[in-house]
């Protein structure tokens, strides 16, 4: 704790020191947003020194943890006391900061909600230059609220204590298949709604959608033991596996990060899941923020575009979108974006938010499905960047449902702030940057400042 404080005090002081009008951005060796922003005139924090596990307790079953770890980290560190965070995302390099601003999910969502569901204390560094602690039950209780989905514009997570959860060394995994969208969505729910599967309590649950005829869900299960433990890190993929076997195990640690050796699917578009060109890539390089780097160095370049252009391709749009949408209108989401967009596979990650979070206005209790695609979609003769992504934005709150920002936006201004509740995110953003330092949430994700 000493350590961390000398880094709050470094980054407060770094912050002051930033010359006005640069936008303050955050320094860091990864990142999983996929906001390409412009070049302009911004300010670089550094968060090298917070990104560690200040204590893990047993006896309380909480951590405190810098805003800057990783997941990763987090876990190795919480695993040996036989805990884990309530929801682990699904990338490694994903920081506990940034899911909480920025959300995350996983397949215990259905029962714990979204990461930042499970923390209890937060100190922030804000727009004007404070820290600050903030709790559900202290002063600064407005900005404990609205800080999940703020997307750094309310201020940066520098300290977390969240709650964890008791673990045991196996995951037994049942995939579920199903050839019809509707009654896929009705098993989800009332698996989630009764917590068991076949009459034995669940502890995790997600679903893969590879065509109409086609999908599955996955319902995991804690067990002390297990009769074998597949090793999904080397030439195994395992989404793959999803089709072939009705019963799998594997250890929680590799269950946690099953899809992050092939970024769910998204290996693909670079050969890693060809035979010859796995056998020679070296394990390490076996990780989501390997591919990241190779997307963001392609974005930078252009070396797809170039390709396309030389080989006469149509023109590709890059749609990668995480959604959320009410289960009982979850087929019928499944059935617009396999005839418009027609990308496969699409992840299915059901959730509970188990409070209100003004920023993100999920209806408490209720059941929501996350969709998430990833990938490149061939443009139709005529239409321009953003034709897809407009569609699905379009089609989602037509269903009730929401999206994260992580990835490209296009809403126009007035239907921003009604869906993402600017009544309520205005306030908090006066009352802790009133200079505007930082961007606001708009600017943020859908401009890309």
């Amino acid at each position: 704790m000493t350590a961390h404080r000398r880094a709050v005090e470094q980054i407060r002081e770094s912050y002051t020191a930033l010359p006005e009008g640069a936008s303050p951005r955050l320094s860091k060796p990864t990142t999983n947003l996929f906001r390409f922003r412009e070049a302009g005139k911004v300010a670089k924090l550094s968060a090298r020194d917070l990104d560690k596990v200040i204590q893990v307790d047993p006896e309380t079953r909480t951590a405190e943890v810098q805003g800057m770890t990783t997941y990763e980290r987090l876990v190795d560190a919480t695993l040996p006391s036989g805990l884990m965070p309530y929801v682990v995302p699904q990338l490694k390099t994903i920081t506990l900061g940034g899911a909480v601003t920025g959300l995350g999910i996983e397949s215990s969502s259905f029962r714990h909600g979204l990461p930042h569901e499970s923390v209890e204390e937060m100190e922030i560094l804000t727009g004007d230059g404070r820290i600050v602690v903030a709790r559900q039950d202290n002063e600064h209780r407005d900005l404990f609220n609205a800080f999940p989905n703020s997307y750094g514009t309310l201020g940066y997570a520098l300290r977390l204590r969240i709650k964890l959860l008791p673990v045991q060394p196996f995951v037994r995994l049942t995939h579920i298949p199903f050839s019809d969208a509707g009654k896929c969505m009705l098993a989800m729910q009332e698996i989630c709604d009764s917590g068991e599967y076949d009459g034995e309590k669940i502890d995790f649950i997600d679903g893969t959608f590879f065509d109409p005829g086609e999908m599955y869900i996955t319902v995991g299960q804690f067990a002390e033991r297990a009769p074998y433990a597949s090793d999904y890190t080397g030439m195994r993929i395992y989404y793959q596996s999803i089709r072939t076997r009705t019963r799998d195990w594997l250890t929680v640690r590799d269950y946690l990060w099953r899809w992050d050796t092939d970024w769910f699917w998204c290996s693909r578009a670079f050969g890693v899941q060809q035979p010859l060109v796995r056998s020679l890539m070296p394990r390490r390089w076996l990780r989501s923020d390997v591919y990241r780097k190779l997307v963001g160095l392609d974005q930078k370049y252009g070396v797809t575009a170039r390709v396309d252009r030389w080989r006469n391709n149509p023109v590709h749009e890059s749609v990668i979108q995480d959604v959320e949408v009410p289960v009982d209108n979850g087929a019928d989401f499944l059935e617009f974006f396999h005839d418009k967009v027609g990308m496969t596979p699409v992840w299915m990650c059901p959730l509970k938010a188990t409070g209100e979070w003004p920023v993100y206005p999920l209806e408490p209790g209720k059941l929501y499905v996350n969709f998430g695609f990833w990938g490149m979609v061939a443009l139709p003769r005529g239409q321009f960047d953003g034709y897809h992504n407009r569609l699905i934005e379009h089609s989602v709150h037509e269903l009730g449902g929401h999206k994260s920002l992580y990835s490209t936006s296009f809403y126009p201004r007035e239907e921003f702030w009604r869906l993402y509740n600017g009544d309520a995110y205005w306030p908090v953003k006066r009352a802790y940057d009133p200079g505007g330092r930082l961007l606001d949430l708009y600017d943020k994700c859908v401009r890309g400042r």
